[in-house]
């Protein structure tokens, strides 16, 4: 079965809440069974658009990338994210 990941590029308007957003979702995102395979440290955009921060999450399956995401506490923690950062979240089947 394909991995599934969450794929995030960031881009933090309000550096003093995001810490908060940071702490509280791994927990959950974890529980999930999600591991960080890129969180933040240095990136280079090298055509579009696209933010400051790059998360990659990878999951056992899509369906685990996508029950993460729609996890009503998630949701409830991704609202700090909105009020602090632009974000383009995207899940993804892996290849198999």
């Amino acid at each position: 079965m394909p991995k599934g990941y969450i794929i995030a590029h960031i881009r933090v308007t309000d550096p003093d809440r995001y810490p908060e957003y940071v702490r509280r979702d791994t927990p959950i995102l974890e529980s999930f069974g999600g591991r960080f395979i890129v969180r933040g440290g240095r990136g280079k955009v090298m055509e579009g658009e696209a933010g400051d921060r790059h998360v990659v999450i990878e999951f056992p399956s899509y369906q685990a990338a996508l029950d993460a995401y729609n996890d009503p506490g998630y949701q409830e923690v991704a609202e700090i994210r909105r009020s602090c950062a632009e974000s383009v979240i995207v899940v993804v089947e892996g290849h198999q």
